[in-house]
């Protein structure tokens, strides 16, 4: 099935984020904190304990640091923007695909960070060089879906593995655009055998996580938050301008773990700012700054990948 449309708990859920946003963010990271803590450590623990650094199992590439919606969650969003316009230069784009590409890089590879990928104008040829070069990695884009088009989808399934769209509304219903190219798929569905498309019904007053305090609804507290976090683990987050950055959640761009236009790939990513990032965290995220008041937690793609990991390691 080439497209397919997801709700979250449907109607249900729907209306706990709507007329119940803290209650339904509290309860669900409690509820993530409590039955994925133990695969988390278990992760860790095999990370910090191989010979050899493994490679990250997502690399975030941001390529432009703009977005053009309005998601109250986020300080991305162009009503709440504040960082410096960045677009990144050409040549260090494609130097990290071959850098990804002579590591032997097989993981998951998107060029989205806190931004729309479409705003790029050089997105679709991006992602046809980074598909030449990694043939084996999984590509997917995930878009807001306000700039997206029946030809821009077709121009970019080519290279991806999979297209998320997530429509934020306040109605539950697709927006015109996002809706036309529903119907379309489902009407011409051998034109996107080889690609999972994706639609997320999204809220947009949602309250997610603080995102560190960065969250324009939901901003952080003097709560310490013990629990240790995947992300220095799982992730590479390279900003436009080269940098490493620690995850999603640092929308002001202040972190600074290497930087690529200086240190190779697969030394900034074991970079001894990054052997001390990880150290810390994976004893609790009070153990350092950035992150000690930080509820973010991932309980989709990347506790999927690391399940995977874990079993065929125990396999071993």
């Amino acid at each position: 099935m080439p497209i397919r449309m997801t709700n979250f708990a449907g109607r249900f859920g729907w209306n706990m984020r709507k007329y119940f946003p803290k209650l339904a963010s509290e309860s669900y990271l409690k509820l993530q904190f409590v039955t994925r803590g133990k695969k988390q450590q278990e992760y860790i623990k095999m990370f910090m304990e191989s010979e050899t650094v493994p490679y990250p199992n997502i690399v975030n590439l941001e390529t432009i640091n703009r977005c053009n919606s309005t998601c109250e969650f986020c300080t991305a969003n162009k009503n709440a923007e504040k960082r410096p316009y960045c677009r990144m230069e050409d040549s260090l784009f494609y130097s990290v695909i071959d850098q990804l590409r002579d590591w032997g890089y097989k993981g998951h590879l998107t060029m989205y960070g806190n931004n729309e990928p479409w705003l790029d104008t050089r997105i679709v040829e991006f992602h046809k060089y980074a598909r030449k070069q990694l043939p084996d990695a999984y590509i997917f884009m995930s878009t807001n879906g306000l700039l997206l088009t029946i030809d821009k989808v077709k121009s970019i399934v080519p290279y991806v593995n999979q297209l998320i769209i997530n429509n934020y509304c306040l109605d539950m219903k697709l927006h015109d655009n996002i809706k036309e190219i529903y119907d379309y798929v489902k009407a011409n569905p051998d034109e996107f055998k080889d690609v999972d498309i994706l639609i997320q019904m999204r809220y947009l007053k949602e309250v997610l996580t603080n995102r560190a305090g960065s969250a324009p609804n939901k901003q952080a507290t003097e709560k310490v938050i013990t629990e240790t976090c995947l992300m220095p683990y799982t992730d590479m987050w390279i900003m436009p301008d080269g940098r490493l950055g620690v995850c999603c959640c640092d929308n002001f761009e202040v972190t600074n773990l290497a930087n690529l236009n200086e240190t190779p790939l697969k030394d900034a990513w074991n970079s001894p700012k990054y052997q001390e990032f990880r150290k810390a965290v994976a004893k609790g995220r009070q153990n350092y700054p950035f992150c000690k008041h930080c509820d973010f937690i991932d309980a989709g793609l990347r506790m999927q990948i690391v399940d995977d990991i874990l079993k065929k390691h125990k396999q071993k």
